[in-house]
C-alpha cells in the first residue's frame, strides 16, 4: 500500500485518505485505490489490468474517470459555481481526455491497441 497526499489542501480533502492498494503493474502504474474516512471505505476504484482481450473489461480507464469529472465541473460552469479556476480546470482535463484518445487511436492504427506491446 502506497499513501497519496497530493489531493490534501482543505479541511475536506485533509479528511479524505487516498491509498494505492496494490503493487505497481507491468506499466508502472496502480490499478487498485482506495478513499476512505474514518476507517470507512468511501470509494474502491479499480483500473483495467491487463489487455481486454486476454482478461476482459475488469475495471475503469484513466478516460472515464477524467469524463466523471469533467461532467461534474461542467455541471458547476453551467450553475452558480461558475468561475475561471473551474474552466481552466476543465479545459485541462479535456485536453487530456484529447491526449489519450490520441494515443488510443495511433495504438490502433498500428494494431497494438488492447496489448502490452509497444
Amino acid at each position: 500500500m502506497r499513501e497519496i497526499k497530493g489531493h490534501i489542501i482543505n479541511p475536506t480533502n485533509d479528511a479524505l485518505s487516498l491509498v494505492a492498494m496494490d503493487e505497481k503493474g507491468q506499466g508502472n502504474a496502480n490499478h487498485h485505490y482506495q478513499v476512505t474516512h474514518d476507517n470507512s471505505t468511501l470509494v474502491d476504484v479499480r483500473f483495467q489490468n491487463g489487455p481486454i482481450n486476454e482478461h476482459g473489461v475488469n475495471g475503469l480507464t484513466n478516460e472515464v474517470l477524467l469524463e466523471i469529472v469533467a461532467d461534474r465541473l461542467r455541471g458547476f460552469q453551467d450553475g452558480e459555481y461558475r468561475c475561471k479556476e473551474n474552466a481552466c480546470a476543465l479545459t485541462h482535463i479535456e485536453e487530456a481526455q484529447h491526449w489519450l484518445q490520441q494515443r488510443t487511436i495511433e495504438r490502433m492504427r498500428r494494431g497494438v491497441e488492447g496489448t502490452h506491446k509497444k
